[in-house]
Protein backbone atom coordinates (compact mmCIF):
# COMPACT_ATOMS: atom_id res chain seq x y z
CA UNK A 1 0.00 0.00 0.00
CA UNK A 2 2.83 2.36 0.94
CA UNK A 3 4.56 1.56 -2.36
CA UNK A 4 1.40 2.46 -4.30
CA UNK A 5 1.08 5.79 -2.43
CA UNK A 6 4.67 6.75 -3.25
CA UNK A 7 4.17 5.84 -6.93
CA UNK A 8 1.06 8.00 -7.16
CA UNK A 9 2.88 10.95 -5.55
CA UNK A 10 5.77 10.66 -8.00
CA UNK A 11 3.32 10.58 -10.96
CA UNK A 12 1.48 13.68 -9.67
CA UNK A 13 4.76 15.57 -9.28
CA UNK A 14 5.79 14.70 -12.84
CA UNK A 15 2.40 15.84 -14.17
CA UNK A 16 2.60 19.18 -12.32
CA UNK A 17 6.12 19.76 -13.65
CA UNK A 18 5.03 19.10 -17.25
CA UNK A 19 2.08 21.47 -16.82
CA UNK A 20 4.34 24.25 -15.50
CA UNK A 21 6.67 23.86 -18.47
CA UNK A 22 3.85 23.95 -21.05
CA UNK A 23 3.97 27.23 -22.95
CA UNK A 24 1.12 29.66 -22.26
CA UNK A 25 -1.59 29.93 -24.88
CA UNK A 26 -1.04 32.82 -27.28
CA UNK A 27 -3.11 35.89 -26.46
CA UNK A 28 -5.16 37.49 -29.21
CA UNK A 29 -3.36 40.46 -30.74
CA UNK A 30 -4.61 43.94 -29.91
CA UNK A 31 -6.95 45.54 -32.37
CA UNK A 32 -5.10 47.79 -34.77
CA UNK A 33 -5.22 51.51 -33.95
CA UNK A 34 -7.27 53.84 -36.13
CA UNK A 35 -5.34 55.01 -39.17
CA UNK A 36 -6.05 58.11 -41.22
CA UNK A 37 -7.35 57.65 -44.72
CA UNK A 38 -4.70 57.60 -47.41
CA UNK A 39 -4.04 60.99 -48.99
CA UNK A 40 -6.35 61.53 -51.94
CA UNK A 41 -4.42 61.52 -55.23
CA UNK A 42 -3.91 65.08 -56.43
CA UNK A 43 -2.13 66.07 -59.63
CA UNK A 44 -1.04 69.65 -59.12
CA UNK A 45 1.54 71.78 -60.87
CA UNK A 46 3.84 71.80 -57.87
CA UNK A 47 3.77 75.61 -57.84
CA UNK A 48 2.61 77.76 -54.94
CA UNK A 49 1.09 81.23 -55.40
CA UNK A 50 3.69 84.01 -55.56
CA UNK A 51 5.60 84.36 -52.31
CA UNK A 52 4.05 81.29 -50.64
CA UNK A 53 5.87 78.23 -49.31
CA UNK A 54 4.62 74.88 -48.05
CA UNK A 55 5.95 72.53 -45.35
CA UNK A 56 4.31 69.09 -45.21
CA UNK A 57 4.08 66.89 -42.12
CA UNK A 58 5.23 63.94 -44.24
CA UNK A 59 8.79 64.60 -45.40
CA UNK A 60 8.16 62.41 -48.47
CA UNK A 61 5.19 64.52 -49.65
CA UNK A 62 5.63 66.77 -52.68
CA UNK A 63 4.02 70.08 -53.76
CA UNK A 64 2.49 68.26 -56.74
CA UNK A 65 0.20 66.47 -54.26
CA UNK A 66 -1.76 69.65 -53.47
CA UNK A 67 -3.39 72.40 -55.49
CA UNK A 68 -3.24 75.94 -54.12
CA UNK A 69 -4.79 78.78 -56.11
CA UNK A 70 -4.93 82.46 -55.23
CA UNK A 71 -7.47 84.86 -56.69
CA UNK A 72 -8.57 88.25 -55.40
CA UNK A 73 -6.67 87.67 -52.13
CA UNK A 74 -8.53 84.39 -51.57
CA UNK A 75 -6.68 81.07 -51.33
CA UNK A 76 -8.27 77.79 -52.39
CA UNK A 77 -6.71 74.54 -51.16
CA UNK A 78 -7.22 71.02 -52.45
CA UNK A 79 -5.01 68.77 -50.38
CA UNK A 80 -3.65 65.30 -50.34
CA UNK A 81 -1.06 65.56 -47.52
CA UNK A 82 -1.33 67.84 -44.48
CA UNK A 83 0.90 70.86 -44.11
CA UNK A 84 1.42 74.53 -43.35
CA UNK A 85 1.50 77.40 -45.87
CA UNK A 86 3.26 80.68 -45.24
CA UNK A 87 5.11 83.71 -46.54
CA UNK A 88 8.54 84.05 -44.90
CA UNK A 89 8.06 87.78 -44.40
CA UNK A 90 4.68 87.44 -42.66
CA UNK A 91 5.82 87.76 -39.03
CA UNK A 92 3.48 88.06 -36.07
CA UNK A 93 5.47 90.12 -33.57
CA UNK A 94 4.82 92.18 -30.44
CA UNK A 95 1.13 93.17 -30.31
CA UNK A 96 -0.76 91.86 -33.35
CA UNK A 97 -4.01 90.45 -34.68
CA UNK A 98 -4.10 87.55 -37.16
CA UNK A 99 -7.46 86.87 -38.84
CA UNK A 100 -8.83 84.69 -41.66
CA UNK A 101 -12.18 83.29 -42.75
CA UNK A 102 -12.41 79.60 -43.66
CA UNK A 103 -14.99 77.89 -45.88
CA UNK A 104 -14.92 74.10 -46.16
CA UNK A 105 -16.16 73.57 -49.71
CA UNK A 106 -17.32 70.01 -49.13
CA UNK A 107 -17.42 67.65 -46.14
CA UNK A 108 -14.53 65.24 -45.67
CA UNK A 109 -14.85 61.52 -44.93
CA UNK A 110 -13.44 62.14 -41.46
CA UNK A 111 -13.33 65.40 -39.52
CA UNK A 112 -10.09 66.93 -40.82
CA UNK A 113 -8.86 70.26 -39.51
CA UNK A 114 -7.70 73.62 -40.83
CA UNK A 115 -6.85 77.03 -39.40
CA UNK A 116 -4.03 79.40 -38.45
CA UNK A 117 -0.56 79.08 -37.02
CA UNK A 118 1.76 81.52 -35.24
CA UNK A 119 5.22 81.53 -33.62
CA UNK A 120 6.81 79.86 -36.64
CA UNK A 121 10.56 79.30 -36.40
CA UNK A 122 12.96 77.22 -38.53
CA UNK A 123 10.07 76.22 -40.80
CA UNK A 124 12.45 74.86 -43.45
CA UNK A 125 14.50 72.82 -40.95
CA UNK A 126 14.15 69.72 -38.79
CA UNK A 127 13.95 72.05 -35.78
CA UNK A 128 10.69 73.65 -36.94
CA UNK A 129 8.45 75.14 -34.25
CA UNK A 130 5.00 76.69 -34.34
CA UNK A 131 1.65 76.84 -32.54
CA UNK A 132 -1.57 76.13 -34.42
CA UNK A 133 -5.25 76.92 -33.90
CA UNK A 134 -7.61 74.70 -35.90
CA UNK A 135 -11.29 73.94 -36.37
CA UNK A 136 -13.03 71.00 -38.04
CA UNK A 137 -16.43 70.17 -39.46
CA UNK A 138 -17.84 68.70 -36.23
CA UNK A 139 -17.77 72.13 -34.54
CA UNK A 140 -14.65 71.64 -32.43
CA UNK A 141 -11.38 73.57 -32.09
CA UNK A 142 -7.84 72.62 -31.13
CA UNK A 143 -4.70 74.48 -30.04
CA UNK A 144 -1.47 72.53 -30.43
CA UNK A 145 2.28 73.10 -30.63
CA UNK A 146 4.93 71.50 -32.82
CA UNK A 147 8.61 71.20 -31.95
CA UNK A 148 10.50 69.28 -34.63
CA UNK A 149 8.65 66.02 -35.21
CA UNK A 150 6.87 66.19 -31.84
CA UNK A 151 3.42 67.71 -31.31
CA UNK A 152 1.67 68.50 -28.04
CA UNK A 153 -1.97 69.41 -27.41
CA UNK A 154 -2.41 72.64 -25.47
CA UNK A 155 -6.20 72.48 -25.78
CA UNK A 156 -7.47 69.15 -27.08
CA UNK A 157 -10.56 69.00 -29.29
CA UNK A 158 -13.22 71.11 -27.60
CA UNK A 159 -16.67 72.34 -28.66
CA UNK A 160 -16.73 75.82 -30.21
CA UNK A 161 -20.39 76.87 -29.79
CA UNK A 162 -19.98 79.91 -32.04
CA UNK A 163 -18.83 77.80 -35.00
CA UNK A 164 -21.22 77.46 -37.93
CA UNK A 165 -21.71 74.09 -39.57
CA UNK A 166 -19.68 74.08 -42.82
CA UNK A 167 -22.03 74.18 -45.80
CA UNK A 168 -19.75 75.13 -48.65
CA UNK A 169 -18.52 78.51 -49.77
CA UNK A 170 -21.59 80.36 -48.47
CA UNK A 171 -20.83 79.40 -44.87
CA UNK A 172 -17.57 80.59 -43.36
CA UNK A 173 -15.99 80.65 -39.91
CA UNK A 174 -13.58 83.37 -38.89
CA UNK A 175 -10.58 82.55 -36.72
CA UNK A 176 -8.64 85.23 -34.95
CA UNK A 177 -5.52 85.24 -32.77
CA UNK A 178 -4.92 88.47 -30.87
CA UNK A 179 -1.69 89.08 -28.95
CA UNK A 180 -1.47 92.04 -26.58
CA UNK A 181 1.01 92.54 -23.76
CA UNK A 182 1.59 89.08 -22.24
CA UNK A 183 -1.69 87.48 -23.36
CA UNK A 184 -2.60 85.68 -26.59
CA UNK A 185 -6.34 85.19 -27.12
CA UNK A 186 -8.07 82.86 -29.58
CA UNK A 187 -11.48 83.58 -31.14
CA UNK A 188 -14.01 81.72 -33.29
CA UNK A 189 -16.46 84.09 -35.00
CA UNK A 190 -15.51 86.88 -32.55
CA UNK A 191 -16.23 84.68 -29.54
CA UNK A 192 -13.24 84.00 -27.24
CA UNK A 193 -12.48 80.30 -26.80
CA UNK A 194 -9.12 80.31 -24.98
CA UNK A 195 -6.17 82.42 -23.87
CA UNK A 196 -2.48 81.70 -23.28
CA UNK A 197 0.56 83.57 -22.07
CA UNK A 198 3.15 84.61 -24.65
CA UNK A 199 5.45 81.87 -23.44
CA UNK A 200 2.73 79.23 -23.78
CA UNK A 201 1.81 80.45 -27.27
CA UNK A 202 5.39 80.29 -28.51
CA UNK A 203 6.41 83.95 -28.78
CA UNK A 204 7.01 85.92 -31.97
CA UNK A 205 7.46 84.23 -35.34
CA UNK A 206 6.08 83.58 -38.80
CA UNK A 207 2.31 83.25 -39.16
CA UNK A 208 0.32 81.38 -41.76
CA UNK A 209 -2.30 78.76 -42.56
CA UNK A 210 -2.51 75.06 -41.80
CA UNK A 211 -4.67 72.67 -43.87
CA UNK A 212 -4.78 68.98 -43.03
CA UNK A 213 -5.16 66.22 -45.58
CA UNK A 214 -7.98 65.41 -47.99
CA UNK A 215 -9.65 68.81 -47.73
CA UNK A 216 -11.14 71.43 -50.03
CA UNK A 217 -10.93 74.71 -48.14
CA UNK A 218 -11.16 78.34 -49.16
CA UNK A 219 -9.32 80.94 -47.06
CA UNK A 220 -10.24 84.60 -47.38
CA UNK A 221 -9.38 87.88 -45.68
CA UNK A 222 -6.10 86.56 -44.29
CA UNK A 223 -4.86 89.63 -42.43
CA UNK A 224 -2.01 90.32 -40.05
CA UNK A 225 -1.98 93.75 -38.49
CA UNK A 226 -0.07 95.43 -35.69
CA UNK A 227 -2.05 96.67 -32.73
CA UNK A 228 -1.43 100.09 -31.26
Amino acid sequence: MRTLTIALAVAATALNTASAQKPAAAQPSAAPQHQHDADQPIKGSGKMPDGWKVRFDDTAAKPEQVIVDEKDSTLAFTTGPAGIYYKPGMKAEKDYELTASFSQLKPSAHAEAYGLFIAGQDLDKDTQRYTYFLIRQDGKFLIKSRNGAETKAIVDWTDAPAMREPKGVKTSNTLQIRAAEDTVRFFVNDKPVHKLTRAQAGGDGIAGVRVNHNLNVQVGKLTLKKLE
